[in-house]
């Protein structure tokens, strides 16, 4: 069985970054690599990226936005992870269920059990081996992200940007309180640092526990 990392954070964070270069790190190692990302991933998950991050959907409600990720989660996990794991690699996704607990739960305030179901019911058992979560001051974050979208020729994916600064907070609030939960699957990261420091760390860590995952199988 493969090995499944997670990168999570608030916009801005530098998780698409940082997973960018853990990925190239890795498959200079000569590791097998699947990058993908959520939501999207795959042809149908990616038609409902499109919905669920245009600013003029903005009327979305609370509930629509949770099921629209359950969806795209389902089709992504069934169709790229899955396979991706019983091949015996390294998957590496930006954004899993965790964001959706930060940003449908503590930051839309769904009710937790409504989201857990979702997300166990859509990912079929599949469950993230590690999660690096950048963490990030959100002023910060959305300086970064506005200047992103910006400079972008692409679609402009602003529908969260666009949110009021209390929102991404809570979303914040989320994501350290499901890091304390789970302290062995989270490796949290000050995302203030500089890019290169930043992803040394990350890289020694993963690689450690790759290693752990070598031996536990013999």
């Amino acid at each position: 069985m493969g090995y499944f990392i997670t990168f999570e954070g608030i916009e801005g964070c530098g998780k698409t970054t940082q997973i960018r270069l853990l990925a190239e790190r890795l498959k200079a190692d000569g590791r097998r690599v699947t990058l993908t990302r959520e939501p999207g991933g795959c042809a149908i998950a990616d038609k409902i990226r499109g919905i669920l991050l245009d600013a003029d959907n903005r009327a979305m409600l609370p509930h629509t936005e949770l099921l629209l990720y359950a969806a795209a989660r389902a089709q992504h996990v069934g169709e790229v992870v899955k396979p991706a794991m019983e091949e015996g690699g390294v998957v590496l996704c930006d954004r899993f269920t965790d964001a959706t607990i930060a940003y449908q739960s503590s930051g839309r305030g769904i009710d937790r059990d409504t989201v857990d179901t979702l997300n166990s019911l859509a990912c079929g058992g599949v469950r993230p081996d590690l999660t690096v979560l950048i963490d990030c001051d959100p002023v910060l974050g959305l300086e970064r992200a506005r200047r992103r979208i910006d400079a972008s020729s692409g679609p402009r994916e602003e529908r969260f940007e666009l949110e009021a600064l209390a929102f991404h907070q809570r979303v914040r609030e989320g994501y350290l309180a499901l890091a304390a939960g789970e302290p062995h699957r989270f490796l949290t990261v000050n995302g203030s640092g500089p890019v290169e420091q930043i992803a040394a760390g990350i890289i020694r860590q993963v690689a450690s526990r790759l290693e752990e995952q070598r031996h536990a199988v013999r």
